[in-house]
Protein backbone atom coordinates (compact mmCIF):
# COMPACT_ATOMS: atom_id res chain seq x y z
CA UNK A 1 0.00 0.00 0.00
CA UNK A 2 2.54 2.08 0.67
CA UNK A 3 4.56 1.70 -2.73
CA UNK A 4 1.31 2.60 -4.40
CA UNK A 5 0.91 6.11 -2.52
CA UNK A 6 5.05 6.99 -3.24
CA UNK A 7 4.05 5.85 -6.89
CA UNK A 8 1.26 7.64 -6.90
CA UNK A 9 2.39 10.73 -5.19
CA UNK A 10 5.81 10.55 -7.69
CA UNK A 11 3.23 10.60 -10.62
CA UNK A 12 1.52 13.57 -9.74
CA UNK A 13 4.70 15.40 -9.26
CA UNK A 14 6.07 14.14 -12.49
CA UNK A 15 2.61 15.70 -14.21
CA UNK A 16 3.75 18.71 -12.87
CA UNK A 17 7.43 19.00 -13.52
CA UNK A 18 6.39 17.67 -17.31
CA UNK A 19 4.22 20.62 -17.86
CA UNK A 20 6.60 22.96 -16.78
CA UNK A 21 9.93 21.52 -18.02
CA UNK A 22 8.19 21.07 -21.61
CA UNK A 23 9.29 17.08 -22.02
CA UNK A 24 7.40 14.58 -22.98
CA UNK A 25 5.76 12.99 -19.74
CA UNK A 26 7.02 9.84 -21.07
CA UNK A 27 10.55 9.96 -19.55
CA UNK A 28 9.41 10.58 -16.09
CA UNK A 29 6.62 7.82 -15.88
CA UNK A 30 9.40 5.75 -17.61
CA UNK A 31 12.15 6.57 -14.79
CA UNK A 32 9.62 5.55 -12.31
CA UNK A 33 8.65 2.24 -13.86
CA UNK A 34 13.00 1.66 -13.67
CA UNK A 35 13.08 2.86 -10.32
CA UNK A 36 10.53 -0.04 -9.36
CA UNK A 37 11.88 -3.01 -11.62
CA UNK A 38 15.14 -4.44 -11.51
CA UNK A 39 18.26 -2.93 -10.76
CA UNK A 40 16.25 -0.30 -9.16
CA UNK A 41 14.75 0.51 -5.89
CA UNK A 42 12.24 -1.88 -5.20
CA UNK A 43 13.94 -5.07 -7.75
CA UNK A 44 10.27 -5.60 -8.41
CA UNK A 45 10.88 -8.49 -11.28
CA UNK A 46 8.54 -8.49 -14.18
CA UNK A 47 8.87 -9.87 -17.54
CA UNK A 48 5.47 -10.83 -19.52
CA UNK A 49 5.84 -8.72 -22.96
CA UNK A 50 2.23 -10.66 -23.37
CA UNK A 51 0.37 -8.86 -20.39
CA UNK A 52 2.62 -5.95 -21.23
CA UNK A 53 0.96 -5.48 -24.99
CA UNK A 54 -2.33 -5.73 -24.07
CA UNK A 55 -2.24 -3.04 -21.85
CA UNK A 56 -0.04 -1.10 -24.04
CA UNK A 57 -2.78 -1.58 -26.74
CA UNK A 58 -5.37 -0.86 -23.92
CA UNK A 59 -3.94 2.47 -22.77
CA UNK A 60 -3.06 3.31 -26.58
CA UNK A 61 -6.80 3.11 -27.07
CA UNK A 62 -8.15 5.31 -24.36
CA UNK A 63 -4.79 8.05 -25.16
CA UNK A 64 -6.25 8.28 -28.77
CA UNK A 65 -9.92 8.65 -27.89
CA UNK A 66 -8.60 11.61 -25.73
CA UNK A 67 -6.85 13.15 -28.54
CA UNK A 68 -9.42 12.61 -30.74
CA UNK A 69 -11.87 14.54 -28.29
CA UNK A 70 -9.42 17.43 -28.23
CA UNK A 71 -8.65 17.41 -32.05
CA UNK A 72 -10.35 20.27 -33.20
CA UNK A 73 -12.02 19.64 -37.00
CA UNK A 74 -11.37 23.47 -38.66
CA UNK A 75 -7.20 22.77 -37.68
CA UNK A 76 -7.21 19.22 -39.07
CA UNK A 77 -9.23 19.33 -41.96
CA UNK A 78 -7.47 20.92 -44.44
CA UNK A 79 -4.53 19.02 -42.78
CA UNK A 80 -6.27 15.34 -43.40
CA UNK A 81 -4.46 15.08 -47.42
CA UNK A 82 -1.00 15.82 -46.22
CA UNK A 83 -1.20 13.63 -43.00
CA UNK A 84 -2.85 10.59 -44.74
CA UNK A 85 0.55 10.74 -47.13
CA UNK A 86 2.56 11.58 -44.34
CA UNK A 87 1.11 8.29 -42.34
CA UNK A 88 1.48 6.17 -45.52
CA UNK A 89 3.92 6.98 -48.08
CA UNK A 90 6.08 8.92 -45.42
CA UNK A 91 6.08 5.30 -43.22
CA UNK A 92 7.29 3.79 -45.78
CA UNK A 93 10.37 5.67 -46.89
CA UNK A 94 11.04 5.90 -42.80
CA UNK A 95 10.72 2.09 -42.75
CA UNK A 96 12.94 1.51 -45.81
CA UNK A 97 15.94 3.83 -44.65
CA UNK A 98 15.69 3.23 -40.95
CA UNK A 99 16.02 -0.94 -41.70
CA UNK A 100 18.77 -0.17 -43.89
CA UNK A 101 20.73 1.69 -41.57
CA UNK A 102 20.01 -1.15 -38.69
CA UNK A 103 21.23 -3.87 -41.11
CA UNK A 104 24.23 -2.32 -42.75
CA UNK A 105 25.55 -0.12 -40.11
CA UNK A 106 24.49 -2.01 -36.77
CA UNK A 107 24.70 -5.94 -38.39
CA UNK A 108 21.51 -6.54 -37.74
CA UNK A 109 19.44 -9.36 -39.99
CA UNK A 110 17.01 -7.86 -43.08
CA UNK A 111 13.82 -9.32 -40.23
CA UNK A 112 15.39 -7.77 -37.61
CA UNK A 113 16.27 -4.51 -39.59
CA UNK A 114 12.82 -3.92 -40.79
CA UNK A 115 10.97 -4.86 -37.37
CA UNK A 116 13.29 -1.61 -35.98
CA UNK A 117 12.37 0.59 -38.86
CA UNK A 118 8.61 -0.20 -39.33
CA UNK A 119 8.59 0.08 -34.76
CA UNK A 120 10.37 3.64 -34.85
CA UNK A 121 8.58 4.85 -37.61
CA UNK A 122 5.03 5.78 -35.83
CA UNK A 123 4.71 9.11 -34.16
CA UNK A 124 3.14 8.72 -30.22
CA UNK A 125 -0.16 10.50 -30.28
CA UNK A 126 0.77 11.19 -26.31
CA UNK A 127 3.78 12.91 -26.47
CA UNK A 128 2.56 15.02 -29.59
CA UNK A 129 -0.05 15.86 -28.14
CA UNK A 130 1.33 16.64 -24.95
CA UNK A 131 4.09 18.80 -26.49
CA UNK A 132 2.55 20.55 -28.91
CA UNK A 133 0.16 21.63 -27.57
CA UNK A 134 1.89 23.79 -25.07
CA UNK A 135 3.96 25.32 -28.35
CA UNK A 136 2.46 28.49 -30.27
CA UNK A 137 2.29 26.78 -33.70
CA UNK A 138 0.59 27.80 -36.62
CA UNK A 139 -2.75 25.45 -37.00
CA UNK A 140 -1.68 24.17 -40.30
CA UNK A 141 1.19 22.36 -39.27
CA UNK A 142 -0.25 21.39 -35.69
CA UNK A 143 -3.12 19.89 -37.69
CA UNK A 144 -0.73 17.98 -40.15
CA UNK A 145 1.47 16.87 -37.00
CA UNK A 146 -1.83 15.39 -34.73
CA UNK A 147 -3.67 14.21 -37.43
CA UNK A 148 -0.61 12.12 -38.61
CA UNK A 149 -0.40 10.34 -35.02
CA UNK A 150 -3.56 9.44 -35.02
CA UNK A 151 -3.38 7.92 -38.22
CA UNK A 152 0.05 6.56 -38.53
CA UNK A 153 -0.45 3.74 -35.95
CA UNK A 154 -2.47 1.83 -37.90
CA UNK A 155 -0.51 0.39 -41.25
CA UNK A 156 2.79 0.25 -38.73
CA UNK A 157 1.00 -1.72 -36.38
CA UNK A 158 -0.16 -4.14 -39.44
CA UNK A 159 3.75 -3.52 -40.92
CA UNK A 160 5.04 -4.98 -37.85
CA UNK A 161 3.18 -8.13 -37.03
CA UNK A 162 3.50 -8.66 -40.72
CA UNK A 163 7.39 -8.43 -39.92
CA UNK A 164 7.33 -10.57 -36.75
CA UNK A 165 4.81 -13.59 -38.24
CA UNK A 166 6.67 -16.76 -38.09
CA UNK A 167 7.59 -17.50 -41.45
CA UNK A 168 8.56 -15.71 -44.83
CA UNK A 169 7.79 -12.26 -45.03
CA UNK A 170 5.19 -11.29 -47.52
CA UNK A 171 5.53 -9.44 -50.39
CA UNK A 172 5.60 -5.93 -50.75
CA UNK A 173 2.43 -5.19 -53.24
CA UNK A 174 0.27 -7.43 -50.41
CA UNK A 175 1.07 -5.62 -47.70
CA UNK A 176 0.27 -2.53 -48.99
CA UNK A 177 -3.21 -4.06 -50.05
CA UNK A 178 -3.51 -4.93 -46.40
CA UNK A 179 -2.87 -1.86 -45.14
CA UNK A 180 -5.65 0.28 -47.61
CA UNK A 181 -8.44 -2.43 -46.87
CA UNK A 182 -7.74 -2.50 -42.77
CA UNK A 183 -7.27 1.85 -43.24
CA UNK A 184 -10.21 2.03 -45.40
CA UNK A 185 -12.45 -0.46 -43.41
CA UNK A 186 -11.24 1.24 -40.27
CA UNK A 187 -12.05 4.52 -41.46
CA UNK A 188 -15.63 4.00 -42.08
CA UNK A 189 -16.12 2.39 -38.85
CA UNK A 190 -15.11 4.93 -36.89
CA UNK A 191 -16.93 7.60 -38.86
CA UNK A 192 -19.95 5.70 -38.82
CA UNK A 193 -19.58 4.90 -35.10
CA UNK A 194 -18.64 8.31 -34.23
CA UNK A 195 -21.60 10.31 -35.94
CA UNK A 196 -24.42 7.13 -34.73
CA UNK A 197 -22.87 7.81 -30.89
CA UNK A 198 -22.84 11.78 -31.05
CA UNK A 199 -26.56 11.69 -32.89
CA UNK A 200 -27.91 8.99 -30.12
CA UNK A 201 -26.06 11.62 -27.49
CA UNK A 202 -27.71 14.64 -28.52
CA UNK A 203 -31.15 13.30 -28.67
CA UNK A 204 -31.76 10.76 -25.83
CA UNK A 205 -31.55 11.85 -22.58
CA UNK A 206 -29.39 9.84 -20.08
CA UNK A 207 -30.84 9.99 -16.28
CA UNK A 208 -27.84 11.46 -14.63
CA UNK A 209 -24.86 14.04 -16.62
CA UNK A 210 -22.22 11.70 -14.89
CA UNK A 211 -23.36 9.29 -17.57
CA UNK A 212 -22.66 11.35 -20.31
CA UNK A 213 -18.80 10.91 -20.09
CA UNK A 214 -18.26 6.80 -19.69
CA UNK A 215 -21.41 7.03 -22.42
CA UNK A 216 -18.87 9.08 -24.50
CA UNK A 217 -16.13 6.65 -23.78
CA UNK A 218 -17.85 3.30 -24.37
CA UNK A 219 -18.55 4.22 -27.74
CA UNK A 220 -15.11 5.55 -28.93
CA UNK A 221 -13.95 2.06 -27.58
CA UNK A 222 -16.73 0.51 -29.49
CA UNK A 223 -15.28 1.85 -32.73
CA UNK A 224 -12.04 0.29 -31.86
CA UNK A 225 -13.93 -3.39 -31.02
CA UNK A 226 -15.86 -3.01 -34.29
CA UNK A 227 -13.08 -2.43 -36.48
CA UNK A 228 -10.76 -4.93 -34.83
CA UNK A 229 -13.46 -7.44 -35.18
CA UNK A 230 -14.21 -7.08 -39.23
CA UNK A 231 -9.73 -6.83 -39.31
CA UNK A 232 -9.98 -2.97 -40.15
CA UNK A 233 -7.28 -0.74 -38.14
CA UNK A 234 -8.94 0.12 -34.81
CA UNK A 235 -6.56 2.26 -33.55
CA UNK A 236 -8.02 4.50 -36.99
CA UNK A 237 -11.40 4.29 -35.91
CA UNK A 238 -11.14 4.98 -32.17
CA UNK A 239 -9.83 8.12 -33.29
CA UNK A 240 -11.51 8.77 -36.12
CA UNK A 241 -14.69 8.56 -33.94
CA UNK A 242 -13.80 10.54 -30.83
CA UNK A 243 -12.75 13.33 -33.19
CA UNK A 244 -16.62 13.05 -34.26
CA UNK A 245 -17.68 12.94 -30.81
CA UNK A 246 -15.26 16.31 -29.74
CA UNK A 247 -16.38 18.08 -32.34
CA UNK A 248 -20.17 17.83 -31.27
CA UNK A 249 -22.77 19.77 -29.55
CA UNK A 250 -22.55 17.38 -26.76
CA UNK A 251 -25.03 17.44 -23.53
CA UNK A 252 -22.52 18.19 -20.35
CA UNK A 253 -18.97 18.56 -22.57
CA UNK A 254 -17.09 19.88 -19.52
CA UNK A 255 -17.96 16.94 -17.38
CA UNK A 256 -17.05 14.58 -20.65
CA UNK A 257 -14.05 16.51 -21.40
CA UNK A 258 -12.73 16.66 -17.77
CA UNK A 259 -13.22 12.35 -17.26
CA UNK A 260 -11.30 11.46 -20.84
CA UNK A 261 -8.67 13.72 -20.12
CA UNK A 262 -8.65 11.87 -16.28
CA UNK A 263 -8.56 8.88 -18.25
CA UNK A 264 -5.80 9.73 -20.79
CA UNK A 265 -3.57 10.42 -18.10
CA UNK A 266 -4.08 7.46 -16.59
CA UNK A 267 -3.30 5.65 -18.99
CA UNK A 268 -0.14 7.21 -20.03
CA UNK A 269 0.94 6.82 -15.98
CA UNK A 270 0.27 3.14 -15.64
CA UNK A 271 1.34 2.49 -19.51
CA UNK A 272 4.50 3.87 -19.20
CA UNK A 273 5.38 2.83 -15.51
CA UNK A 274 5.00 -0.45 -16.90
CA UNK A 275 6.80 -0.56 -19.58
CA UNK A 276 9.77 0.77 -17.72
CA UNK A 277 9.06 -2.15 -15.27
CA UNK A 278 9.35 -4.33 -18.29
CA UNK A 279 13.21 -3.40 -19.19
CA UNK A 280 16.35 -4.73 -17.45
CA UNK A 281 18.53 -1.48 -17.44
CA UNK A 282 21.93 -3.39 -17.14
CA UNK A 283 21.11 -5.17 -20.59
CA UNK A 284 20.79 -1.88 -22.08
CA UNK A 285 24.45 -0.73 -22.34
CA UNK A 286 25.76 -3.04 -25.08
CA UNK A 287 22.66 -1.79 -27.19
CA UNK A 288 23.23 2.36 -25.99
CA UNK A 289 25.85 3.06 -29.18
CA UNK A 290 23.73 0.97 -32.02
CA UNK A 291 20.67 2.80 -30.97
CA UNK A 292 22.07 6.08 -30.68
CA UNK A 293 23.21 5.37 -34.69
CA UNK A 294 19.88 3.92 -35.50
CA UNK A 295 18.40 6.76 -34.18
CA UNK A 296 20.49 9.07 -35.73
CA UNK A 297 19.96 7.87 -39.05
CA UNK A 298 16.15 7.85 -38.42
CA UNK A 299 15.57 11.51 -37.07
CA UNK A 300 18.44 13.34 -39.31
CA UNK A 301 17.56 11.42 -42.44
CA UNK A 302 15.06 8.72 -42.90
CA UNK A 303 12.28 11.26 -41.52
CA UNK A 304 13.35 14.67 -42.90
CA UNK A 305 13.23 12.09 -46.25
CA UNK A 306 9.78 11.01 -45.50
CA UNK A 307 8.39 14.73 -44.65
CA UNK A 308 9.82 16.27 -47.57
CA UNK A 309 8.78 13.52 -50.35
CA UNK A 310 5.86 12.89 -49.13
CA UNK A 311 4.61 16.38 -48.96
CA UNK A 312 6.22 17.32 -51.94
CA UNK A 313 2.59 17.69 -53.73
CA UNK A 314 1.94 20.21 -50.79
CA UNK A 315 3.64 24.40 -51.14
CA UNK A 316 4.55 24.21 -47.95
CA UNK A 317 7.62 26.32 -46.85
CA UNK A 318 10.69 24.63 -46.29
CA UNK A 319 11.41 25.60 -42.51
CA UNK A 320 7.97 24.31 -41.73
CA UNK A 321 8.99 21.57 -43.47
CA UNK A 322 12.12 21.45 -41.43
CA UNK A 323 10.20 21.71 -38.13
CA UNK A 324 7.77 18.93 -39.08
CA UNK A 325 11.02 16.58 -39.85
CA UNK A 326 12.14 17.38 -36.09
CA UNK A 327 9.01 17.14 -34.32
CA UNK A 328 8.31 13.16 -35.27
CA UNK A 329 8.46 12.41 -31.22
CA UNK A 330 8.20 9.10 -30.46
CA UNK A 331 7.09 8.21 -27.25
CA UNK A 332 5.74 4.43 -25.44
CA UNK A 333 4.10 3.72 -28.80
CA UNK A 334 6.94 2.31 -30.30
CA UNK A 335 8.10 0.58 -27.56
CA UNK A 336 4.70 -1.56 -26.92
CA UNK A 337 5.17 -2.17 -30.84
CA UNK A 338 8.13 -3.44 -29.70
CA UNK A 339 6.88 -6.20 -27.62
CA UNK A 340 5.06 -7.65 -31.13
CA UNK A 341 8.11 -9.65 -32.09
CA UNK A 342 8.73 -11.11 -28.28
CA UNK A 343 5.35 -12.71 -28.13
CA UNK A 344 5.58 -13.54 -31.44
CA UNK A 345 9.15 -15.48 -30.24
CA UNK A 346 11.43 -14.29 -32.84
CA UNK A 347 15.19 -14.19 -32.44
CA UNK A 348 16.75 -11.29 -31.65
CA UNK A 349 13.41 -9.55 -30.30
CA UNK A 350 14.85 -8.83 -27.00
CA UNK A 351 17.97 -7.20 -28.54
CA UNK A 352 15.03 -5.37 -30.77
CA UNK A 353 13.13 -4.17 -27.74
CA UNK A 354 16.50 -3.37 -26.13
CA UNK A 355 17.67 -0.81 -29.38
CA UNK A 356 14.21 0.75 -29.38
CA UNK A 357 14.06 1.38 -25.71
CA UNK A 358 17.15 3.52 -25.96
CA UNK A 359 16.47 5.49 -28.78
CA UNK A 360 13.06 6.27 -28.07
CA UNK A 361 14.33 7.90 -24.95
CA UNK A 362 17.40 9.38 -25.56
CA UNK A 363 15.80 11.14 -28.90
CA UNK A 364 12.42 12.05 -27.02
CA UNK A 365 14.89 14.09 -24.33
CA UNK A 366 16.54 15.32 -27.25
CA UNK A 367 14.00 16.41 -29.65
CA UNK A 368 10.76 17.70 -26.93
CA UNK A 369 12.89 20.29 -24.83
CA UNK A 370 14.33 21.77 -28.13
CA UNK A 371 11.16 21.80 -30.17
CA UNK A 372 9.94 25.52 -29.23
CA UNK A 373 13.53 26.55 -29.62
CA UNK A 374 14.02 25.60 -32.61
CA UNK A 375 10.35 26.65 -33.56
CA UNK A 376 11.25 29.92 -32.95
CA UNK A 377 15.16 29.93 -34.31
CA UNK A 378 12.81 29.15 -37.77
CA UNK A 379 10.46 31.54 -36.70
CA UNK A 380 7.35 29.52 -37.19
CA UNK A 381 6.31 29.94 -33.62
CA UNK A 382 2.89 31.93 -33.70
CA UNK A 383 2.97 34.87 -31.24
CA UNK A 384 -0.58 35.74 -32.53
CA UNK A 385 -2.20 32.56 -31.36
CA UNK A 386 -3.21 34.13 -28.06
CA UNK A 387 -5.03 37.21 -30.30
CA UNK A 388 -7.48 35.02 -31.82
CA UNK A 389 -7.61 31.53 -29.52
CA UNK A 390 -10.46 33.29 -27.44
CA UNK A 391 -11.32 30.72 -24.98
CA UNK A 392 -15.41 30.12 -24.77
CA UNK A 393 -16.38 27.96 -22.65
CA UNK A 394 -20.32 26.61 -22.99
CA UNK A 395 -23.58 24.86 -20.90
CA UNK A 396 -26.20 24.36 -22.46
CA UNK A 397 -29.82 25.58 -20.59
CA UNK A 398 -31.93 22.61 -21.73
CA UNK A 399 -35.10 23.21 -20.39
CA UNK A 400 -34.59 27.02 -20.79
CA UNK A 401 -33.56 26.42 -24.74
CA UNK A 402 -30.64 28.21 -24.18
CA UNK A 403 -27.11 28.12 -23.42
CA UNK A 404 -25.08 30.33 -20.99
CA UNK A 405 -21.34 30.98 -22.48
CA UNK A 406 -18.19 31.62 -20.53
CA UNK A 407 -16.03 34.06 -22.00
CA UNK A 408 -12.34 34.65 -21.45
CA UNK A 409 -10.72 37.37 -22.87
CA UNK A 410 -6.36 36.37 -22.97
CA UNK A 411 -4.29 39.40 -22.83
CA UNK A 412 -3.33 39.54 -26.89
CA UNK A 413 -6.99 39.70 -27.97
CA UNK A 414 -8.69 42.55 -30.05
CA UNK A 415 -11.16 42.24 -28.11
CA UNK A 416 -9.62 44.43 -25.40
CA UNK A 417 -10.70 48.05 -25.41
CA UNK A 418 -13.97 47.30 -27.13
CA UNK A 419 -17.34 48.50 -25.95
CA UNK A 420 -20.39 45.74 -25.31
CA UNK A 421 -22.33 47.43 -27.82
CA UNK A 422 -19.66 47.37 -30.23
CA UNK A 423 -19.80 43.46 -30.20
CA UNK A 424 -22.88 43.65 -32.41
CA UNK A 425 -24.11 40.22 -31.22
CA UNK A 426 -27.24 38.79 -32.86
CA UNK A 427 -30.56 39.41 -31.35
CA UNK A 428 -31.52 36.79 -29.14
CA UNK A 429 -27.76 37.31 -27.47
CA UNK A 430 -26.09 39.42 -24.81
CA UNK A 431 -23.75 40.48 -22.15
CA UNK A 432 -25.20 39.74 -18.99
CA UNK A 433 -22.09 39.68 -16.84
CA UNK A 434 -18.62 40.51 -16.55
CA UNK A 435 -15.81 39.38 -13.94
CA UNK A 436 -12.85 41.75 -13.59
CA UNK A 437 -9.78 41.93 -10.95
CA UNK A 438 -12.25 39.15 -8.76
CA UNK A 439 -15.05 41.57 -9.08
CA UNK A 440 -18.04 41.21 -10.65
CA UNK A 441 -21.19 44.23 -12.41
CA UNK A 442 -23.54 43.90 -14.89
CA UNK A 443 -22.59 46.03 -18.20
CA UNK A 444 -23.61 48.53 -20.04
CA UNK A 445 -23.58 49.33 -23.75
CA UNK A 446 -20.64 51.63 -23.20
CA UNK A 447 -18.73 49.33 -20.50
CA UNK A 448 -15.06 49.24 -22.21
CA UNK A 449 -13.55 45.25 -22.49
CA UNK A 450 -10.50 44.79 -20.90
CA UNK A 451 -7.89 42.02 -21.35
CA UNK A 452 -8.26 38.89 -18.57
CA UNK A 453 -12.14 40.01 -18.06
CA UNK A 454 -14.43 36.99 -18.27
CA UNK A 455 -17.65 37.50 -19.68
CA UNK A 456 -20.98 35.68 -19.30
CA UNK A 457 -22.99 35.70 -22.38
CA UNK A 458 -26.36 34.21 -22.69
CA UNK A 459 -27.88 32.87 -25.98
CA UNK A 460 -31.08 31.15 -27.22
CA UNK A 461 -30.66 27.85 -28.91
CA UNK A 462 -31.34 29.50 -32.42
CA UNK A 463 -28.45 32.07 -32.19
CA UNK A 464 -25.80 30.42 -30.23
CA UNK A 465 -23.35 29.74 -33.09
CA UNK A 466 -24.05 32.76 -34.74
CA UNK A 467 -23.04 34.53 -31.19
CA UNK A 468 -19.75 32.28 -30.84
CA UNK A 469 -19.00 33.04 -34.30
CA UNK A 470 -19.27 36.84 -33.47
CA UNK A 471 -17.51 36.94 -30.09
CA UNK A 472 -14.09 34.69 -31.67
CA UNK A 473 -14.36 37.51 -35.14
CA UNK A 474 -14.13 40.52 -32.84
CA UNK A 475 -11.51 39.08 -30.46
CA UNK A 476 -9.43 38.19 -34.20
CA UNK A 477 -10.14 41.41 -36.19
CA UNK A 478 -11.66 43.63 -33.16
CA UNK A 479 -14.47 46.32 -33.37
CA UNK A 480 -14.25 46.24 -37.30
CA UNK A 481 -14.28 42.79 -37.23
CA UNK A 482 -16.93 42.31 -40.73
CA UNK A 483 -16.22 45.90 -42.23
CA UNK A 484 -13.08 44.44 -43.04
CA UNK A 485 -13.51 41.00 -44.39
CA UNK A 486 -12.73 39.19 -40.80
CA UNK A 487 -15.47 37.08 -38.83
CA UNK A 488 -15.94 34.47 -41.44
CA UNK A 489 -18.14 31.63 -39.28
CA UNK A 490 -15.68 28.97 -37.56
CA UNK A 491 -18.29 26.90 -36.00
CA UNK A 492 -18.34 26.04 -32.63
CA UNK A 493 -14.76 25.15 -31.94
CA UNK A 494 -14.58 23.97 -27.90
CA UNK A 495 -11.40 25.78 -27.44
CA UNK A 496 -10.79 25.03 -23.75
CA UNK A 497 -12.60 22.46 -21.84
CA UNK A 498 -16.66 23.29 -21.15
CA UNK A 499 -17.69 24.60 -17.59
CA UNK A 500 -21.46 23.60 -16.20
CA UNK A 501 -23.79 25.77 -14.92
CA UNK A 502 -23.51 25.29 -11.20
CA UNK A 503 -19.70 26.40 -11.70
CA UNK A 504 -20.34 29.16 -12.77
CA UNK A 505 -23.19 29.87 -10.29
CA UNK A 506 -20.67 29.22 -7.67
CA UNK A 507 -18.00 31.39 -9.91
CA UNK A 508 -20.41 34.96 -9.47
CA UNK A 509 -21.54 34.25 -6.18
CA UNK A 510 -18.01 34.03 -4.80
CA UNK A 511 -16.46 36.85 -6.93
CA UNK A 512 -19.66 38.84 -6.58
CA UNK A 513 -20.36 42.04 -4.36
CA UNK A 514 -23.89 42.51 -5.62
CA UNK A 515 -25.71 41.52 -8.57
CA UNK A 516 -24.93 44.57 -10.25
CA UNK A 517 -21.99 46.01 -7.97
CA UNK A 518 -19.23 47.45 -10.22
CA UNK A 519 -15.67 47.24 -9.44
CA UNK A 520 -15.31 50.84 -8.08
CA UNK A 521 -18.36 50.05 -6.22
CA UNK A 522 -20.67 52.23 -7.44
CA UNK A 523 -24.02 50.72 -8.91
CA UNK A 524 -24.90 49.85 -12.75
CA UNK A 525 -27.10 52.62 -14.58
CA UNK A 526 -30.85 51.21 -15.44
Amino acid sequence: MLACSLVLLVAVVAVRLSSRSGLPSLLLYLGIGIALGQDGLFDVKFDNAELTQVIGYAALVVILAEGGLGTKWKEVRPALPAAALLSTVGVGISVGVTASAAHYLVGLDWRQALIIGAVVSSTDAAAVFSVLRKVPLPSRITGVLEAESGFNDAPVVILVVAFSAVGPVEHWYVLIGEIALELAIGAAIGLAVGWLGSYGLRHVALPASGLYPIAVMAIAVSAYAAGAMVHGSGFLAVYLAAMILGNSKLPHWPATRGFADGLGWLAQIGMFVLLGLLVTPHDLVDDFWPAVVVGLVLTAVARPLSVFLSLAPFRLPRREKALMSWAGLRGAVPIILATIPMVSGIEGSTRVFNIVFVLVIVYTLIQGPTLPWLAKALRIADDQSEASDLGIESAPLERLRGHLLSVAIPGKSKMHGVEVGELRLPSGAAVTLVVRDGTSFVPEPATVLRRGDELLVVATDPVRDSAEARLRAVAEGGKLAGWLGTGKDTGPDVVAPLVDVPHVVRLAKKLGKGGDGRPDGTKARR
